[in-house]
């Protein structure tokens, strides 16, 4: 199965089933000499992982991260890092009714059609489960990203239709749908809990904000940084869309409104979202990614099964009504690990 590893220089490589024995990451490319404890990652891995409210999954997982190799008395050592997680709350009996049927919206058709083979239980490599080790290898990149001076900050814009209408950095982490308005929480953790009730589901808009990057990272043409950035967060299960500053407002823009204009204190605008030709400004980063709704509801829905069959399919399970709370740190993740890439390659080029 190709498709595993991420990166050039600095890389990660995720392995593991949602209801397999574990899920992990190999993470290679990693400074020397950095200080580094499961207790850092830690912190990434809790923010992920599933049972914090009633807008997430109930399943219980513990994602105690174990370093198996990498580190040698609290310090990387530039060896590969080797971190696993063990799987603890599995629950394989809820799919045994839908082992021959594919399920609306999840990769059971196009897994089949690629392997001959598919894993029924959860999606196995295709579960939101896999992004796990993602969050692992973001943290340790983000540790690196810490050195350089660099933040990467992503929340919940907007859920099931309804917006943030301000921006309280401080709020994100105190409310069940890491949202970045109060009061539009509330309004979005209610709408998550009805849609909940009736075993349905919705999307949302997450925005990524990344601060302290120096000019030039990026590798024109075909690696420029938000294309490497866009690659990263479609490779995400959930992600259905991407834009970069104004986005898609920009097709209503003109040139004289959307070009960033410059005097000697800077840029005087960053409708670009601090990328230009493919190469970062050193303004702030920033991005918006659609994330789908939750393709697991138990609402019936028409499918087929493996014979070709029509039939009526509820998917039972412990699933989240929306997945944007869940995938914020995700998609911080898959920022910090192109990041550290990009500087070690920018290190790599200036010799």
């Amino acid at each position: 199965m190709a498709g595993n590893t991420f990166g050039e220089i600095f890389k990660i490589t995720t392995f593991g089933e949602s209801h397999g024995a574990a899920v992990g990451v190999i993470v290679d490319g990693v400074t020397p000499e950095v200080d580094l404890s499961e207790e850092y990652i830690q912190i990434q891995m809790n923010r992920r992982k599933p049972g914090q409210s009633a807008v997430t999954s109930p399943r219980k997982e513990y994602d105690i991260v174990h370093i198996l190799s990498g580190v040698f008395e609290g310090k990387t050592t530039g060896t590969p890092l080797f971190v696993i997680l063990h799987n603890h709350d599995m629950d394989p009996a809820a799919y045994s009714s839908i082992q021959h049927a594919f399920r609306p919206g999840h990769a059971d058709f196009t897994y089949l059609k690629k392997y001959g083979i598919r894993d029924h239980r959860g999606s196995g490599r295709a579960s939101g489960r896999e992004t796990a080790g993602r969050v692992v290898g973001g943290a340790v990149a983000r540790k690196l990203l810490e050195r350089r001076g660099v933040q990467v900050l992503a929340y919940t814009k907007e859920i099931g239709g309804i917006a943030c209408r301000l921006f309280e950095e401080q709020a994100i982490e105190k409310n069940a749908v890491r949202a970045c308005d109060p009061t539009a929480a509330a309004e979005m953790t209610k709408k998550v809990e009805q849609l909940a009730a009736v075993g349905d589901s919705c999307g949302g808009i997450v925005e990524c904000r990344i601060r302290g990057v120096i000019p030039g990272l990026g590798e024109p043409v075909f690696d420029k940084l938000d294309a490497e950035l866009a690659k990263a967060m479609l490779s995400i299960g959930a992600v259905k869309g991407i834009e970069f500053g104004s986005g898609f407002s920009a097709a209503s823009m003109l040139g004289s409104e959307h070009n960033d204009e410059m005097s000697s204190a800077g840029f005087l605008s960053n409708h670009s979202g601090g990328i230009i030709g493919g190469i970062s400004t050193g303004q702030e980063i920033i991005f918006r990614v659609v994330v789908k709704p939750t393709s697991s509801i138990s609402v019936p829905q028409k499918t087929i099964n493996v014979r070709g069959e029509e039939q009526v399919i509820r998917t039972e399970g412990r699933h989240d009504p929306c997945i944007c709370p869940r995938i914020v740190p995700v998609i911080e993740a898959m920022a910090c690990l192109v990041l550290e890439d990009h500087y070690k390659r920018q290190t790599a080029m200036l010799g």
